[in-house]
Parts: C-alpha cells; structure tokens; sequence
C-alpha cells in the first residue's frame, strides 16, 4: 500500500449462503476526494463498506485502511466513521445525547459545526431518537458523518429520509466544509444524478463485481447515444463497445462507450444521425444492465461446458 492511498482493496470476495454480493473486487481510494459508490440494490455497497470498516470479514482476498486490516483495530477505526441509512442509537437516547457520544469517540468533532447543521435541518435536540420522523434521524446520522470530520467517511444513504430541500442542504455543506477541511468521503447513493456534481471519482458495483472505477470528468463524456436510420447508426457506431440498443422498425438507437472528436461529430451529422449526451445516471445504468447480459451469457456458456 502506498502512502497516497488511503484504502486498499485486494482480490475482496463474500459469499452470503449462495448469493455472491462481492465479487474479487480490487480497488485504490486515495485520500481527501470524494468517491461515489453506486450501484443498485443487492449490488454489494454496504457489504464492502461492512468490510473496510471492520463490521464484516472477507472470505477471501484483503482490505486496508492506511496500511492496516480495520477489523479489531481500534486506531484504524478511530479514523473511520460509517454512517447507514439504518443507524441505529440506544433507544433512550436524545438527540443531543448522540451528538455528545459521537464527540468522545471522534477526536476530531466539531461542535460549532454539528450546532450550524442542527439549525439548518431545524432539529429538535431534546427528542427522544426512537421519537424522531424519519428525515429528522436521517439528519442526525448526516450531522454526526460530516462533524465528526474523521479521516475517512462512509455515507451508506442515510440521506435518503430527507425532502429534496434538505437534501440539498446537505450537498452544500458537504461540499464547503469538504473544501476547507479535506478528508476520505465515500458516498454511496441511488440519487446519481444528484450527487453527480459532487463527486471526483465513480466506482460501480453491480453484482458485487465492479464495473466502472473512474475519475469523474474522465468518465463523462465516454459514452454517446447515436440515433437515426439503423444501418448508418450501425455503419456510424462500427465496433466501439455498445452498453444499450432501442430499435423501432428502421430507426434505432444505440448508446456507445466513445469519446468522440470534432471530425466524428461533423461525420455524424453528414450522416443525418443525432447524437446525444450519456448522463452518469444512465452510464451506471446501461453499464450495470450490459454487466447483467454478459454475465449471463458467461454462465449459460460455463454451464454448457
């Protein structure tokens, strides 16, 4: 593990009874940058957050936080903090009483910062946790992952109780309290479209295999969708990989992994074809769905051997 990493993941696979949610993953996370985890549900996100922060175990292959296993290590985890959609606190606790817990076990909390936060999601700190709604616990879990400040923080949707409003709320904080006090945020999320302009690097898991491990301005603008007659959008689209295909009677639609030139561009529309943007809700997506075709294919082929 080199010193510019800040989690190292190795050949990482478990298997729950006959469900194979991580699949030889290898990873790299560098630190201070803001990595998105996404993938659909079953994809194996929060099995790997389980194992890099100590509260699963592989059955094979290694994860490394700063150079050490985090399971029942204490240092690694002191600079770790993993926050679930589904936190669960003692049920007694108040609001304000998580808050003083979370500030013991983290050294490098920041009170004014978790007291601007309550303010701004209007979180009543004398309520009982087991008496909160919904979004008001979520907004306890976003406040403890973003005043904690740990070293490395994991985001397993614990936003998703929020309205939009809040959620917003949320990006923005993160984002500026991010930009003057750098660190390891790892979100996992369904809402693609909304965290895309947060994030500086996409991994995708589907299947527990991982399909796109990206810097994120290098991954946009790696696909496009091509539209228009079927045979020139074949002839135009020539052998570059293709992750989806519409087709309807002789006009059809075709989205390519291509970073495509001026030249190819003014080919296109020569050609009479429309070329459309991929969005990285649709990339992870299609990228998931052709993951799916292609495996299939590969254990009907394993299973005729």
């Amino acid at each position: 593990m080199s010193r510019t990493t800040a989690i190292a993941v190795r050949e990482l696979s478990k298997t729950y009874k006959d469900v194979r949610a991580l699949d030889n993953v290898t990873l790299d996370l560098e630190p201070d940058r803001i990595y998105g985890l996404l993938g659909r549900n079953g994809a194996g996100k929060t099995t790997l957050m389980s194992i890099l922060t100590g509260q699963n175990y592989a059955d094979h292959g290694t994860a490394e936080i700063f150079g050490h296993a985090p399971f029942e290590h204490d240092p690694t985890l002191s600079r770790i903090c993993f926050i679930r959609e589904s936190q669960k606190y003692p049920d007694d606790f108040k609001v304000f009483q998580a808050f003083k817990s979370a500030a013991l076990f983290f050294e490098n909390w920041n009170e004014q910062l978790a007291q601007d936060l309550v303010q701004a999601f209007d979180l009543p700190t004398k309520r009982r946790i087991k008496k909160l709604s919904r979004g008001q616990l979520s907004a306890v879990g976003v406040i403890i992952g973003m005043a904690s400040r740990a070293d490395i923080t994991f985001f397993d949707e614990p936003y998703l109780g929020l309205d939009a409003v809040a959620r917003q709320i949320f990006y923005d904080r993160l984002v500026e309290d991010f930009a003057e006090y750098p660190r390891t945020i790892v979100l996992s999320s369904h809402l693609i479209d909304e965290v895309a302009n947060l994030l500086e690097h996409v991994i995708v898991i589907d299947k527990g295999r991982i399909v796109i491990d990206s810097d994120a301005e290098q991954l946009r603008g790696t696909a496009v969708t091509v539209t228009g007659d079927a045979a020139k959008v074949q002839e135009f689209a020539g052998s570059a990989p293709v992750i989806h295909r519409d087709a309807l009677g002789a006009l059809s639609s075709v989205t390519i992994r291509a970073t495509l030139d001026s030249d190819q561009r003014e080919q296109a529309k020569l050609m009479g074809l429309d070329l459309s943007p991929v969005s990285l809700q649709q990339l992870v997506v299609r990228s998931a769905l052709s993951n799916t075709t292609e495996r299939g294919l590969d254990e009907r082929t394993e299973a005729r051997k």
